[in-house]
């Protein structure tokens, strides 16, 4: 299959489309994804493609049917994806901000997640609800939570985070695919980064994180653009004579145990990198995790590098302090080292 460099953004609109003309029941729905809710019968067809350009042209292609701009109302539009799915569709649903969770909470919390199961599997919610997550762009507290761990708190919802253009759109594909509800979480930052994709449809297996870098000193354990500080970290620890492995976690739920316990048992010293905040966060389930599978094989405590338990900063300085970084990581491994 054939590659070439896409921007994240331009990967997930391509995984859409090929999802769109390889199955009539997907449909997408959303916040402007096509311009504004009402304008494409007064001409006004997809002016943004969404506030990050992900649907851009999809109107054009498959019409108001299946690309439906809805009012401002997350509480609407994700509780009829919710129900669409259950009546044979496979919606999309663009959740902007992950930090909108609280006014649409409910149809996820109480039907997506709970239905199959109460119904026996007899009942399928195959809906996929895409958000945006992740400081860095001065939106503002209210617009760049991470929160994932809120979602993955709850049985029954399957969560990732991509890191990349290439797991953006294999998660995303396999995401549409999938019979259960799937919250898929792209950071803001990584939208504009690119790297090498394939052009036809292909999956990234839900459940299974990636080794991106092999070392033998300790376990960098990333999730979405925490990949990335970590990929940067062990560039400058590797200056230093430390070898230093990555482990690019993609999926939060469910959590590819096997992937991480393995490279920890293996380096006996592990950093794990989150942007969400610490409390009952991602990174203390991963801590956990491991002080109960592979405390014995640790030569040194877990140490956790997390944004500090706040809301984001509006100070642009301050936004940049709160963030994790390749400086913080690499502090926490001298530590480690001693």
């Amino acid at each position: 299959m054939a590659e070439r460099e896409l921007t994240y953004a331009a990967a997930v609109n391509e995984a859409i489309r090929l999802a769109m003309r390889r199955d009539a029941t997907v449909i997408v729905m959303g916040e402007d994804i096509a311009g504004a809710a009402g304008r494409a019968d007064q001409g006004f067809i997809d002016a943004w493609g969404g506030p990050f350009s992900t649907t851009r042209g999809l109107i054009q292609e498959f019409g108001p049917e299946r690309v439906r701009d809805t009012p401002i109302s997350e509480a609407g539009f994700i509780g009829a994806a919710v129900g669409a799915a259950a009546t044979g569709l496979r919606p999309i649903a663009d959740l902007m901000f992950v930090d909108f969770i609280g006014v649409c909470l409910d149809p996820l919390l109480n039907t997506a997640s709970k239905v199959p199961y109460m119904f026996g599997g007899q009942l399928k919610i195959p809906v996929t609800i895409t958000t945006k997550i992740g400081a860095g762009s001065g939106s503002g507290a209210t617009h760049s939570g991470t929160l994932y761990s809120l979602f993955v708190h709850i049985p029954g919802l399957k969560c990732v985070a991509p890191s990349d253009a290439y797991t953006a759109k294999g998660l995303l594909t396999a995401a549409i695919r999938d019979d259960s509800p799937v919250i898929v979480f792209d950071h803001k930052s990584l939208l504009s980064r690119k790297a090498m994709v394939p052009e036809g449809e292909y999956t990234w297996p839900i459940g299974k994180a990636r080794l991106l870098r092999e070392g033998k000193d300790v376990s960098l354990i990333g999730i979405s653009y925490m990949t990335v500080v970590c990929e940067a970290a062990a560039n400058l620890l590797a200056q230093q004579g430390i070898s230093a492995e990555v482990v690019d976690v993609l999926s939060l739920s469910p959590l590819d145990e096997d992937t991480i316990l393995s490279s920890i048992r293996k380096t006996r010293r592990v950093v794990i990198v989150d942007e969400d905040n610490p409390r009952c966060g991602m990174a203390a389930d991963i801590a956990a995790l491991v002080a109960d599978k592979a405390f014995d094989y640790l030569d040194a405590p877990v140490k956790c590098v997390t944004a500090p338990h706040t809301p984001v900063p509006a100070s642009r300085v301050l936004e940049g302090a709160y963030i994790p970084n390749e400086q913080k990581v690499v502090g926490a491994v001298k530590l480690l080292l001693g």
